[in-house]
């Protein structure tokens, strides 16, 4: 029997609420699949391609989420994901539009594109389980978290989620 896992969301707290999030989603035993990084710049290779990819379609797939900033780094991927009020109307019932879900939905919809062919390659599952979040409640948070977004490739090597394995 598997042990039980900690549930890493604040209890109690309604993960759909409009609001700003931050997001971090890494790779299963953070290995370096989507790309690399070289003199400050990330270069995606094509599993890194389909990430990028995906995270441009979120939007278009629920009517109150906006992805502010994201950076796809070799091992992880940090975004801002912003729940917007859509007083209430869900055009689409089925769709849970929460951060659960819409981070679910983003890592299957990359397993899926990637396909078996290149699955065989890599020979592990592509994610880690589950993923960090962080829920932003003021403009300073707000700003500290884009920058740190937008910096976070020229501080790699101190990046706590750096490590040398390619």
């Amino acid at each position: 029997m598997l042990p039980e896992r900690k549930n890493i969301r604040l209890k109690g707290f309604d993960y759909s609420s409009p609001g700003a999030y931050f997001v971090t989603i890494c790779t299963c035993q953070k290995l370096h699949l989507f790309g690399q990084i070289k003199n400050g710049e990330i270069l995606l290779n094509r599993l890194g391609e389909i990430v990028q990819q995906e995270l441009g379609k979120i939007e278009s797939h629920y009517n109150n989420i906006q992805i502010d900033k994201f950076v796809v780094m070799p091992n992880h991927i940090h975004m801002i994901i912003v729940i917007v009020d859509a007083e209430g109307i869900n055009p689409f019932p089925t769709i849970q539009n929460d951060i659960p879900n819409v981070v679910g939905k983003f890592k299957a919809g990359v397993t899926r594109n990637v396909g078996n062919a290149f699955m065989h390659s890599i020979k592990k599952s592509i994610w880690q389980r589950s993923f960090y979040d962080h829920i932003i409640r003021s403009e300073e948070d707000y700003l500290k978290i884009w920058e740190y977004i937008d910096t976070n490739v020229l501080k790699w090597e101190q990046d706590c989620y750096y490590s040398t394995n390619d």
